[in-house]
């Protein structure tokens, strides 16, 4: 199945003036933040457990419990399957965390699969594992996979670069930013890059990063 992926810095710029043609109050955020990030990853399992390591502690907790597991090699399928209660606890891994991880491993998804198949068909599979949520399934597709066309309406930081943009009297719900955002498709991912990059952009300029 052929499809459009965002896949260099070109891509994304394509999408960026095309958001800034159908919604102009883009455009400063395109100004200030370029170049807007790609932010590529690979995909596959680790890619997904990572995102349960990250869940709820800070970018310096994840980062530090991922090089455990990397240390220990807990980073297959077949190795997180195989550990220990002991083995996933010594990685950092809360109860929650190790009961999500093994289900991971147990999902036995077709990682190869999930680079063909319909963005619908993508969110489903992935939300059907415990511990994995719309939010995660959806930066699985946009960043590992490189839709161009997922957002994440879930995600506060977006909701609140919206409220700022838009000069909107509070963050938008998920159920409505989702509405807002069908505006922007087929490049909602890159608005969704331009929410993000304008949230830092903000932060930083109220001194608050």
């Amino acid at each position: 199945m052929s499809r459009r992926l965002i896949e260099s810095a070109a891509d994304i710029a394509e999408g960026a003036a095309w958001l800034v043609s159908v919604e102009p109050r883009f455009e400063p955020v395109v100004a200030e933040c370029s170049p807007l990030p790609l932010r590529r990853r690979p995909d596959g399992f680790e890619a997904l457990f990572f995102a349960i390591v990250s869940q709820q502690v800070s970018v310096a907790s994840a980062t530090a419990i991922w090089a455990r597991c990397q240390e220990a090699g807990l980073t297959s399928e077949a190795a997180v399957a195989a550990a220990s209660d002991e083995a996933l606890r010594a990685a950092g891994l809360s109860r929650p965390k190790q009961r999500y991880a093994r289900a991971l491993a147990a999902a036995d998804i077709d990682y190869a699969r999930l680079r063909d198949v319909p963005d619908a068909e993508v969110i489903s599979t992935l939300v059907a594992v415990p511990g994995i949520g719309p939010w995660t399934a959806e930066i699985y597709a946009m960043f590992s996979l490189g839709r161009p066309d997922i957002f994440a309406p879930g995600d506060l930081a977006m909701q609140e670069a919206a409220r700022v943009l838009f000069d909107l009297p509070a963050r938008p719900t998920e159920r409505v930013f989702r509405q807002m955002a069908e505006a922007w498709s087929p490049w909602r991912s890159v608005a969704a890059r331009a929410l993000w990059a304008y949230y830092q952009h903000i932060k930083s300029r109220e001194g608050i990063v």
